[in-house]
This record gives structure tokens, C-alpha cells and sequence, in this order.
């Protein structure tokens, strides 16, 4: 399964890739110019991993040339691998390459390091990117045009890639500790539903609150964030050292958490994330009611459905995980 992991990571972001590049394309044949340009608008977020990657080549004291900065500009910087003096810097094509040509005998230090530093990169791009595409597809879907094929398909594509962002980084966070091995397939395949499902139904909550109540959904996303903050500051997070920039990590992953759950400190984190969903999933409650209160009754049933059948496994999968194949 580790030698396949990067493979399985490179196919669903050309899947993602290609889901996007249609659904631009879909909007400019129809004439949308609109969703055309948010969409496109979308993608520039994600050159500040493509940046980072850069400046991360250039620490390393081999400046990118001009074929690597094309790789760069068309966002493909992530598929690419250069050695520099401090290791290896790797893509995800490298990683694949190396797990299939060393197998079971490669160099664990070798293999770990490329696997994090793509994981890295891949889950700051998920979040600058996939995730704005997803939101702005899944509006598109519930408000505009439930008949949507090609935007439905890639807001599922982008749910389902983002998600793999978070399983390969949880998969990379747990080599980093000491006697930890690589997840078994049955737990990588828990971690992937549970993302997917807890994901999937926050988006969808947001979204429906959007519909409903239109910029308000800023209002609600932003007190989330002040709360989602204030907390991590209460557990006294010590990963960042300096005074400004742990104030500002803090407010960053108090975003992060307006989505998604990330482990940010040692040791059990069952109960921090039970808080962290209890207190997520009620205005997923509340967007869903509303929603089933105002809207007809197709439309209602298929978004309650969905909504339901996301949550659900999305929380099952999370007690079954860390109930017998958490490490």
C-alpha cells in the first residue's frame, strides 16, 4: 500500500485537474461568463504553493531554471523532483517512482522525506485552491443549476482530492512519530471517509446557508473562525515560538477549522476532536432544517439525504478509526 500511495495521490490530482479545466471550459462554451471568471479566479491561489516550492528549491542553493519555472506557472511544480544539498526535494511522480523502483528496500529517511514535503505542499495547495473550487461548484450545484453534470463531478472530484490532501498528511504526521509504521489499508480507507463525509457536509451546510441567507454566511463563517481561534490559543499551542507569529498561526488554523479538523499538538486528540465537531455540526443542523423548512420537496430530499448520508459515515467512520485502528 506505501508504494502505491503516491501513485494513487498523482491520479487523483490529474483527475481533479482535468474535472476543472472542463468545468472552465463548460462555462465559457455556455456562455456563463460569470461563474467563468470565479472559477478561473479559483486557480490563482494555488501559485503560492508553487511559490513556496520555488523559494524551498532556491534555500537549497540550485536556482530553478527556466523549464522548472514553466512547471511552476502551470501549477505542475508539485509533479516534479530536484536534489538539493540538504536531500531530497520531491513530487509526486518522484515519490512513485522511487516506492517502485527501491520497494521495501528503499531508505526510510529517503522515502519519508519526499513523502512529506509533497504532503506538505499538496495540503497548502488544497486549501488555497481545491477548496474555493469546491465551495463555489457545490454553489453551483444547490443554487443555480441542480441539473449541473460537469460542475457536480468536479466539486466531487475536488471533495474527494482535498480529502486525500488530509489522509496523506495524517499518513505523513504519523511516520513522523517513533515507532509508528505506515497506516494500513483499512485505516487509510477510514480516514478517507471520514474526511470526506465531515468535509463533505460542512460544505454543504455553508453553501445552504449561503442560498439562504446570502453574505450573511461571512458573518457566521467569521465567528467560527474568532471561536475556532480563541481556542487554540486556550491550549496554549506551542509549535511556534515567537509571540506575532504564534498569534498569527493560531489565526490561520482557526480558518482551517471553518472546514476541517487538524491535529496541531502531541498526544490524544480524541477529545479535542469531539469539541471541535460538536460544535461544527450544529450549524450544519440548522442550515440543513431551514433549508428542508423553505425549499420544495425534491429539492429538499435529495440535499437532506445527501446531508445526512455524509454526515453519518463521515462519523462513523471517525468512532471506527479511532476506536480499533488509531495508532
Amino acid at each position: 500500500m506505501r508504494g502505491a500511495f503516491p501513485g494513487l495521490c498523482l491520479a487523483l490530482l490529474a483527475a481533479e485537474r482535468g474535472a476543472r479545466l472542463c468545468t472552465i471550459t463548460h462555462y465559457l462554451v455556455r456562455g456563463q461568463l460569470g461563474w467563468f471568471g470565479l472559477t478561473v479566479a479559483c486557480v490563482v491561489p494555488g501559485y503560492a504553493a508553487q511559490l513556496l516550492s520555488i523559494l524551498w528549491f532556491r534555500a537549497d542553493g540550485r536556482p530553478p531554471d527556466r523549464w522548472l519555472l514553466a512547471l511552476h506557472l502551470l501549477q505542475l511544480g508539485l509533479w516534479k523532483r530536484w536534489t538539493s544539498r540538504r536531500g531530497d526535494f520531491c513530487r509526486y511522480w518522484d515519490v512513485s517512482r522511487t516506492a517502485a523502483e527501491k520497494g521495501a528496500g528503499a531508505r526510510a529517511g529517503e522515502v519519508l522525506t519526499q513523502h512529506g514535503d509533497v504532503c506538505v505542499l499538496r495540503l497548502l495547495e488544497a486549501l488555497l485552491q481545491t477548496l474555493p473550487h469546491l465551495l463555489l461548484q457545490a454553489y453551483v450545484v444547490v443554487a443555480v443549476d441542480p441539473a449541473g453534470f460537469v460542475p457536480g463531478v468536479s466539486a466531487g472530484l475536488s471533495l474527494l482530492s482535498f480529502a486525500w490532501a488530509l489522509v496523506s498528511y495524517s499518513c505523513f504526521s504519523c511516520l513522523m512519530k517513533p515507532g509508528h509504521l505506515f497506516p494500513p489499508a483499512a485505516a487509510i480507507l477510514c480516514l478517507l471517509l471520514w474526511r470526506t463525509g465531515m468535509l463533505g457536509t460542512r460544505v454543504l451546510a455553508l453553501v445552504l446557508f449561503a442560498r439562504l441567507y446570502s453574505f450573511w454566511v461571512f458573518a457566521v463563517a467569521g465567528i467560527h473562525w474568532l471561536l475556532m481561534a480563541f481556542w487554540l490559543v486556550a491550549q496554549q499551542t506551542d509549535i511556534v515560538a515567537q509571540p506575532c507569529r504564534w498569534r498569527l498561526f493560531n489565526c490561520l488554523v482557526g480558518a482551517v477549522y471553518i472546514f476541517c479538523y487538524i491535529n496541531v499538538r502531541p498526544g490524544p486528540s480524541k477529545h479535542r476532536m469531539a469539541t471541535f465537531y460538536a460544535v461544527s455540526t450544529q450549524d450544519i443542523r440548522y442550515s440543513t432544517w431551514v433549508w428542508s423548512l423553505l425549499q420544495t420537496s425534491q429539492k429538499c430530499c435529495w440535499t437532506s439525504s445527501l446531508d445526512t448520508f455524509l454526515l453519518f459515515s463521515g462519523a462513523a467512520a471517525l468512532v471506527v478509526y479511532y476506536s480499533l485502528l488509531h495508532p
